[in-house]
């Protein structure tokens, strides 16, 4: 054997017990540390090669170096002198008990004297969210995922095309792969006429960043300080009826009260992120427009832990009765299943509901064939029928309601830049109810036969999609 053949054999054997140390020390679950120790050490050249391009989760890398780059710019969040004060006696045992799970993860106070509305599709969210831009005094600012280029998005365009005019600080922040979603892009039209407008990480699929999963998936419509616009809503002419005809149903909430701060807060974060430029907000309003206890769940790759899937997993621990979950992705990760099962165990009955065609063919595969455990375990599901369901509620017993962007899948718990808000109210959290019995009259329930009549084809195809779960 010649010097620069046993060299290569060295160098190669010393590049396999590298990257499967790495393997050994930063992968948190022991089956992908030996999976891809297993692969390192039998092919030197080729495993190694592999786990650098596949093993390494440079996306959270990537967003807490983003993160720690523009700390210094960002504020912390309101603390709870700055929130309306809680009146205790609305937090008894069980609302004590949800509540300190966020407590534990959240730097975000449980804040009193909101007044939540629901606001059912485009129908009822968007003729609200435009009054409060034409009405907005101080500021407007607006986050959305998806900005259509309809008529609807070019209602919303001018609008704030004449906030600004009038005086008012306008600023729009647009994820920059939602903005694919419709082409041409709105954002030069707000630019022609002066409005603040930014592209959230535009996407860079050239070394030596990737920001393709960095995406903010967050929707906000902040107001002048008391008012605040959430859910899971964009802004698209799909979501209104035309001809009795809906394409898309949503649910979007309207915020009055201190909470909407918190809201306004996590935008003024995202936009210096975006510019490193430093926005102040206004002042809070010190009245109190409801009874709603609320407190904001900023979550995302760029923070520590993953705040969202302990939140939920910890939630579903302390339900006592019932949980329902309505959601258009379904594709949660063990930690979740562990919860659930948990959770049976104790008498807890739980729902989930889905839409029965998925605008993501490959998503609803992937799901089927998770379903079949569940629904040993007693967990019911329900297909929703067209329009597509794009609502997101999760819902513990009777006083609790988790309203926001997410999705129960791995993209919105360990890759998205995510906004929730905790409710705690008996009276949100039964209209929220309501709603779901109303449309549970209408679904299909899925049926332990469903699944197990399945075709060998068919079931193949949904293993093979789960498979790629965590990047669907």
């Amino acid at each position: 054997m010649s010097v620069p053949e046993l060299l290569g054999i060295v160098l190669s054997a010393v590049i396999s017990l590298i990257a499967a140390g790495h393997a050994l020390l930063s992968k948190r679950d022991s089956r992908s540390a030996l999976g891809w120790i297993a692969v390192c050490l039998t092919f030197p050249i080729a495993g190694p090669t592999l786990y650098a391009l596949f093993g390494i989760n440079r996306i959270r890398r990537s967003a807490r170096r983003m993160r720690r780059s523009s700390a210094r710019g960002l504020a912390p969040y309101p603390t709870q002198a700055d929130q309306a004060r809680i009146p205790e006696k609305v937090l008894h045992p069980q609302l004590l008990r949800l509540a300190r799970v966020g407590a534990a993860l959240l730097d975000t106070p449980v804040a009193g004297g909101n007044c939540l509305h629901i606001l059912h599709n485009g129908d009822a969210a968007y003729p609200a969210m435009l009054a409060a831009i034409d009405g907005a005094e101080r500021c407007v600012y607006l986050a959305s995922y998806i900005f259509a280029t309809d008529s609807i998005g070019h209602r919303f365009a001018q609008s704030l095309i004449d906030a600004h005019q009038r005086g008012v600080d306008v600023r729009v922040i647009v994820d920059g792969v939602g903005e694919l979603y419709a082409w041409p892009s709105i954002l030069p039209v707000l630019r022609r006429h002066g409005v603040p407008t930014v592209r959230f990480l535009p996407p860079r699929l050239l070394p030596p960043q990737f920001h393709f999963n960095l995406r903010n998936h967050r929707k906000i419509l902040f107001i002048d300080g008391h008012t605040a616009f959430t859910g899971g809503m964009n802004i698209s002419e799909r979501n209104v009826h035309h001809h009795g005809q809906l394409s898309i149903s949503d649910i979007h909430f309207r915020i009055h009260g201190p909470v909407a701060q918190q809201l306004g807060h996590t935008f003024t974060q995202d936009w210096f992120l975006s510019t490193q430029e430093r926005i102040p907000l206004p002042p809070a309003s010190p009245e109190i427009a409801g009874d709603s206890l609320c407190r904001a769940v900023v979550s995302g790759p760029d923070q520590p832990r993953d705040i969202l899937l302990e939140l939920w997993a910890g939630l579903i621990s302390a339900a006592r009765h019932r949980i329902r979950i309505m959601t258009p992705y379904f594709l949660p990760p063990r930690e979740i299943f562990g919860a659930f099962h948990a959770a049976r165990l104790r008498g807890v009955h739980i729902e989930v509901f889905l839409p029965r065609r998925c605008n993501i063919p490959m998503v609803a595969w992937a799901t089927a064939h998770i379903l079949h455990d569940l629904l040993e375990r007693g967990i019911q599901f329900f297909l929703v029928p067209d329009p597509f369901c794009h609502t997101k509620v999760f819902l513990i017993d009777d006083a609790y309601a988790h309203i926001g962007s997410a999705n129960w899948d791995c993209r919105s718990l360990a890759l998205n830049f995510e906004l929730g808000v905790e409710v705690f109210d008996p009276a949100v959290c039964s209209a929220l109810h309501n709603h779901l019995d109303t449309v549970q009259r209408s679904c299909h329930q899925v049926l332990p036969e469903d699944i197990a009549t399945r075709s060998w084809p068919v079931r193949i195809r949904d293993a093979v999609m789960w498979l790629f779960g965590p990047y669907l």
